[in-house]
């Protein structure tokens, strides 16, 4: 167990480590943006096809395999399939508005493609060809529950909640680091305890600000991955404080009648890189993809 939590710290050190150069990393040029750009729908278009084709047969050496990169928007048309013409359906002939809340998964924070991450997607692909759905981004990087409950008394964001149709909310990881960061030296499962118990009384306040803001909403609270899958990926007991979070979510939205959880745990579970940041952390582009197809599925599936 020691050793364990000895791994744990000196994976976290990494993880500061490289975000702090991510973020202090020399900006790179327009051309270079673009050019990385194009490679990376390349990639992603290249990997989308091969899932779709069910023999192993692979291209002659004198046959190009290189595509011209697609736009976003087609991209995700290919990606989503029967879920986005669903969407669109589900959409269409009524005015929404949908307000999204929480922490660096709202906000986007890893998709170097889009930016918004997954809630951009959603507006990208519902808003396609016609604009039948307004979105308001009040993500903010690092807010937990507590941060969250004190944002909806702001002017803007209440209104915002005040006239949304739906209202999406990513929050809760950023709990489970202050956890451990006050406990940095000597980290015990037994840490989280009080934040779990905390966690969910905010959250249920959360709950019931919106309500009495706007009772005719519709909630929607995304659950968590587990973030540290790509350096600790044999400790089980982190995998059990995020199942422990997510139960709680769960539990929350069930007590509310307009609330519903979306898990998106295992659309990470493999610990798959290409679905990572280059923070190993937060999602990528195509990670924000998956990310946004779980939940048209599910504001779809009435």
């Amino acid at each position: 167990m020691k050793k364990r939590y000895a791994l744990l710290i000196l994976g976290i050190l990494l993880i500061g480590i490289t975000v702090f150069l991510i973020i202090n990393k020399p900006e790179t040029s327009e051309e270079e943006t673009i050019e990385r750009t194009k490679l990376e729908e390349q990639e992603d278009n290249s990997e989308i096809k091969e899932d779709e084709t069910e023999d192993d047969t692979s291209p002659s050496e004198n046959q190009s395999t290189e595509e011209p990169a697609e736009e976003p928007v087609a991209q995700l048309q290919e990606l989503f399939s029967e879920v986005v013409r669903t969407t669109i359906d589900f959409f269409t002939n009524r005015e929404s508005h949908v307000t999204a809340l929480g922490d660096s998964l709202t906000q986007g924070v890893g998709d170097n493609v889009t930016e918004g991450g997954y809630v951009s997607i959603l507006d990208n692909t519902i808003n396609r060809n016609n604009q039948l759905v307004t979105f308001d981004n009040h993500g903010k990087r690092g807010h937990r529950s507590d941060q969250l409950l004190k944002r909806l008394e702001e002017d803007k964001v209440a209104q915002s909640v005040e006239n949304a149709d739906i209202v999406l909310i990513t929050i809760g990881a950023n709990d489970i680091m202050q956890v451990v960061k006050e406990n940095f030296t000597d980290l015990k499962v037994n840490d989280f305890t009080d934040a779990k118990e905390t966690y969910e009384q905010n959250l249920r306040q959360v709950f019931d600000r919106i309500n009495h803001l706007n009772e005719d909403t519709s909630i929607y609270l995304v659950g968590i991955y587990n973030p540290f899958m790509n350096y600790f990926p044999d400790i089980r007991e982190l995998e059990m404080i995020v199942q422990d979070w997510n139960s709680i979510s769960q539990r929350v939205t069930e007590d509310y009648d307009n609330g519903t959880f979306v898990p998106v745990a295992d659309l990470f579970s493999t610990g798959d890189k290409k679905l990572f940041a280059d923070d190993n952390f937060h999602p990528s582009h195509r990670g924000y993809q998956l990310f946004a197809r779980r939940v048209l599925e599910y504001l779809t599936d009435q």
